[in-house]
């Protein structure tokens, strides 16, 4: 089972130094499989996300990701983009670009958007308890989407933030979990 770290400026600050100081004890301490830098508020966005793909590279992370903005990722060298569950019209561009795609959602019928426009992955949220977003879906109904889309990398997200959370997450033969909180 994968495990991709998610940033988020409220953990990791827009302050250059720090943030590298902090990417660097959580890659140190944690096994990162894909990493996506988001960050929806800092002006320096584009040179954080410089640091990320740096460091995130010189870490040996196979997939390094930058959300939503596809033309920076490919402009800095990313390997992909977290697309938004708004964003399923630009999978076809971000894959002729050559790069990695994954898109967040939130439906079965999203899931199926993304199996027919060829993502490679999806984020399907939120699965625990998480501030702001939603009715949780729960072990329960993520195992019933992996069991249903067997063609597409499923990787859960929302509110996972201990080992017990990721264990149970590894019963329903989830491609992954994505987090936030769990790596910091």
């Amino acid at each position: 089972m994968i495990n991709y770290l998610i940033t988020d400026p409220k953990y990791y600050t827009n302050d250059k130094i720090k943030f590298e100081e902090i990417l660097i004890n959580i890659l140190d301490k944690q096994k990162v499989d894909i990493a996506c830098f988001r960050d929806k508020e800092s002006s320096n966005f584009e040179e954080l996300a410089k640091v990320f793909i740096e460091i995130c590279k010189k870490k040996n992370v196979k997939n390094i990701l930058i959300n939503g903005n596809f033309l920076l990722a490919k402009k800095l060298h990313a390997t992909g983009v977290h697309l938004t569950s708004l964003q399923f019209d630009k999978i076809q561009t971000v894959k002729e670009l050559g790069l990695y795609v994954i898109i967040s959602c939130h439906t079965f019928e999203d899931i199926g958007k993304a199996l027919e426009n060829k993502a490679d992955a999806v984020t399907f949220s939120p699965i625990f308890e998480t501030p702001n977003k939603g009715e949780p879906k729960g072990i329960a109904i993520l195992k019933e989407a992996v069991n249903t889309f067997k063609n597409i990398d499923i990787i859960a997200l929302g509110g996972i933030i201990n080992n017990k959370q990721v264990e149970e997450i590894s019963k329903t033969k989830a491609f992954g979990f994505a987090s936030i909180r769990y790596f910091i």
